[in-house]
């Protein structure tokens, strides 16, 4: 990109990515590793397809996109004491929650863009405005299209968006420019102004590839039929020739389907295995590490992506465990949704819109029953909530006059017998 819209007409883009001098590309520099794709290990980075082929990362990456997704966002407004007001008919709330727009289901569009801000660094968002300016659509952007730039005076930003069937970017321009307040942009850890730190190629970069390369092995482990290597011996040498031959006739013996046949060597040949069971490889518990090292850069406890194998210090409940995860893993997440929207789709802090995680931290029937007995004023206490604000709480009808600040009245003693 080198130029800015109209307002800025005449302005080289210094910061563009083609601008990028070739001096600057260093070893561990920002740069590097688009040009040199592998960690230290020298495994390859992991890209969004190879890194979603990992179980680890595709169970993290959907566990917490789908939880992102079933929460519903609602629309408030705030008082001037501070108290939020629910709008129920706000026009934004079917496009946040139903249909950003008519190609995107709302379900669909926050799974996309939770993806993108977990692998990429970065979620992007273009708003889609009517004639008085407001918002009548969303449109999800994958973060390789979009590539946003400061403005000269390094006050605003500028999105420049390549189109959806662009391969490569090298040599195109036929991009859109947008302006900072026509695009949601919510960046993940590591913000600098610009973007946000890309998960692939930082915390997933030698996690990940050595991840995928265990993987890998394994899978040729098992379809070589999972038997041990061994050597063959012969009391004579053997000629180039027949070598190949040997070599050609033992391939005949490979493979998960021809596991047990039994295998005729002539000539004086014998076969030594070579002992090395899954136990002394390694192999499964190296794997199990990984599962937990991929766990650990997502903040999700790996007992939630079927890793069982330790038990957690969350507690043994169904609610604890929900609110474990909502604190400290959908928290932060859902905060820089929060932050982003509503900075860019209001104007004033007169509305705001809050995601609702009540239900990912709903108890058990019993303890619920508990705490809305508790809420109503027990045997006489003084209640904090009405007969109405706990029927919502499990999704029950309003009832008439139950909107009012009641104690609940203590039950009549029974006079004993004989009294």
């Amino acid at each position: 990109m080198t130029w800015l819209p109209s307002q800025y007409r005449g302005t080289v883009i210094s910061q563009s990515p083609k601008n990028v001098a070739i001096s600057t590309i260093t070893p561990n520099s920002e740069y590097w590793g688009a040009f040199v794709p592998q960690g230290n290990a020298g495994l390859p980075v992991p890209t969004e397809r190879s890194a979603l082929a990992l179980t680890a990362v595709y169970a993290c990456v959907n566990l917490i996109s789908g939880a992102i997704m079933s929460v519903p966002l609602e629309c408030y407004r705030r008082e001037p004491d501070g108290d939020l007001i629910k709008l129920e008919d706000d026009p934004l709330w079917w496009v946040l929650n139903e249909a950003f727009s008519a190609r995107w289901a709302a379900s669909a569009a926050w799974d996309y863009a939770t993806k993108s801000l977990l692998l990429q660094g970065d979620a992007f968002i273009e708003i889609k405005r009517d004639p008085l300016g407001q918002v009548r659509a969303l449109v999800p952007l994958h973060p390789s299209r979009v590539f946003p730039v400061a403005t000269p005076d390094g006050e605003r930003l500028v999105y420049a968006i390549y189109p959806e069937d662009t391969p490569s970017i090298a040599g195109r321009q036929d991009y859109r420019v947008l302006d900072q307040d026509d695009v949601l942009h919510v960046p993940g850890f590591g913000f600098d102004g610009t973007r946000g730190l890309s998960v692939l190629r930082h915390a997933l970069r030698n996690a990940g590839g050595l991840g995928a390369a265990m993987q890998d092995y394994a899978g040729r482990f098992f379809a070589n039929g999972a038997r041990p290597d061994y050597t063959i011996n012969s009391e004579k040498a053997l000629s180039p020739d027949r070598i190949d031959e040997l070599y050609s006739k033992l391939e005949s013996y490979q493979g998960f389907d021809k596991a047990h046949r039994p295998m005729v060597l002539t000539g004086g040949l014998k076969v030594t295995p070579i002992a090395m069971p899954l136990a002394e490889m390694q192999l499964l518990e190296s794997r199990k590490f990984q599962i937990e090292e991929i766990c650990r850069i997502y903040g999700v406890p790996p007992f939630m992506v079927g890793h069982t194998e330790k038990t957690t210090s969350w507690g043994s409940g169904v609610e604890s465990m929900g609110i474990g995860f909502v604190r400290y893993t959908l928290r932060p997440t859902l905060t820089r949704f929060e932050t982003e929207l509503n900075r860019k789709l209001f104007r004033q802090g007169r509305k705001c819109i809050r995601f609702d995680t009540a239900d990912l931290e709903r108890a058990d029937i019993k303890t619920m029953m508990e705490a809305i007995r508790v809420g109503l004023g027990r045997a006489g206490e003084r209640p904090i909530i009405t007969q109405n604000e706990g029927r919502r709480m499990m999704r029950l009808a309003d009832m008439p006059g139950g909107d009012t600040l009641e104690p609940t009245p203590a039950a009549n003693p029974q006079p004993s017998p004989g009294a």
